[in-house]
């Protein structure tokens, strides 16, 4: 049976072994437990029975503006509509808090241009995001992430 639920604190060190093969791979930007754990409230998870099969955070970056990120779905549940759910709870949480805007920078074009969201130039994109998450990356500074933003 698949569940969705916020994250908790318990949850930090199954997310971290969910992630790290993307991790590894520089597809999704490390965050330590404890900025996990900081940002814990941004979090949505997605378990099938008991295991963590994915997750995402909505970030704020503005009184109106957020991030998607971190989406992660296990490969054995990819192509099960987790990740567009996943997506879609956020965005509505989205609404909820007031956002006007989100945005993410991704690999995966099409699967967020399936729900919406259209292509931006990654430089219209606040300069504390840059600053804050970007340089550090392991790709930074040559970025070939592709930013993309839906409106609320």
């Amino acid at each position: 049976m698949i569940s969705y639920k916020k994250a908790k604190l318990k949850d930090v060190i199954s997310m971290q072994e969910l992630v790290l093969p993307e991790v590894k791979s520089g597809k999704i930007l490390f965050r330590s437990n404890d900025e996990i754990a900081t940002n814990i409230r941004s979090y949505t998870l997605c378990f099938e029975d008991e295991k963590l099969i994915g997750f995402v955070a909505l970030h704020i970056h503005a009184d109106d503006f957020a991030e998607v990120r971190s989406l992660i779905v296990s490969q054995d549940a990819r192509g099960k509509g987790v990740g567009k759910e996943l997506v879609k709870r956020t965005l509505i949480e989205g609404i909820e808090l007031g956002v006007a805007r989100v945005f993410t920078l991704t690999y995966e074009r099409e699967f967020f241009e399936k729900l919406s969201f259209v292509e931006i130039p990654k430089e219209s994109l606040p300069e504390h995001k840059i600053w804050a998450d970007c340089i550090k990356c392991k790709h930074f500074p040559i970025c070939d992430e592709i930013a993309l933003i839906i409106q609320l």
